[in-house]
Parts: C-alpha cells; structure tokens; sequence
C-alpha cells in the first residue's frame, strides 16, 4: 500500500518562517499562476518578497497562519483586521490537497470569532475559483498595478453569519 501523505497543521507564524514563506509565496505565484497571469505579470507579483523584511512586516501585521507537514511549511495565510483575507498561499508540490481550505476554514473561524459577519478578499483569477467554491461572490473587478504591470482581480465577499449558525451547537 502506498503512504498517505501527512496531515497538515496549522500554526501561528514565526519570525523564522519568513524567509521560507517568501519562497513559498513566489513558487505559489511563479507556477500556480501561470495560466492566469503573463510573465511579467508574475514576476513583478512575485517581487513583492524580495524585500524580506517589509513582507515579513506586513504578515507579522496580520494575523497570519502558518501551515506544516512534519514541521515544513507548505502554505500560508493572513487575515487583515476582522475581515479580510490578504494572502493565501501554498506551495505547487502541495497545491490540490486541501491546505488551502484548511487555511480558509481557519481564517473563516477566526473572522467570526473577531466578530465579522462579512469576509472579503481579492482574490486573484487563480484563486477565484476556490473561493467561488467555498461560497464567496463576486463583487467587483479590480486592476492594480504593481511596478508597471496591471493585474486583474476580484474582490469576492463571503456571508458568515450563516456559517455561525451550522457550527453553534444545540443544547436541548
């Protein structure tokens, strides 16, 4: 019989993970997002991690997540203030496994917990479709541009109030 791949955990971010979560970040985009964004497009993306302390400010600034297989790092994700999930990603070798909906359900559960009702993100043509399936709706297309190059996006928004109730259990 062949192994089953090991459960991944979840744990709060450290400051040693920055330089890992940087490669992650860029492998994420580099090669996940190939068929969505051109070369340029990926390259000036990616380059957001280059300065590893700025990126290394911006998720210590967030509530980020870290997920592990036998204490590697294989993806990551961040919430901005109570609703908003800035980053999500994981690593191409363990793309398609559920770590990403294992990151999201814990984000979605920290949202409520910090009080949301509402959670959006902009995700990117990559992502949509993950977070269309999860239950996110579109709201609005956005272009940024990041050191010359425009990408698209959407920000979806995804109720939780109804979430809420699924998980609250009935004493009676």
């Amino acid at each position: 019989m062949g192994q089953a791949m090991a459960k991944p955990a979840l744990r709060p971010l450290l400051p040693a993970d920055l330089p890992v979560l940087a490669a992650i970040f860029k492998a994420s985009i580099e090669q996940l997002a190939e068929d969505d964004y051109s070369e340029a497009q990926r390259a000036a993306w990616a380059g957001r991690a280059d300065d590893e302390d700025a990126f290394g400010k911006k998720l210590a600034g967030q509530l980020t997540l870290v997920a592990t297989i036998n204490g590697s790092a294989i993806g990551f994700a961040s919430l901005k203030g109570a609703d908003h999930v800035d980053m999500l990603f994981v690593h191409p070798s363990a793309a398609r496994q559920g770590v990403a909906a294992m990151l999201c359900d814990a984000l979605e559960k920290l949202a409520r917990a910090r009080g949301a009702t509402i959670l959006s993100v902009d995700a990117s043509d990559t992502a949509e479709p993950l977070f269309a399936r999860r239950g996110y709706v579109a709201q609005r297309r956005n272009s940024i541009s990041i050191d010359g190059e425009w990408l698209a996006n959407t920000t979806m928004h995804k109720t939780l109030a109804a979430d809420a109730a699924k998980n609250t259990g009935s004493t009676s």
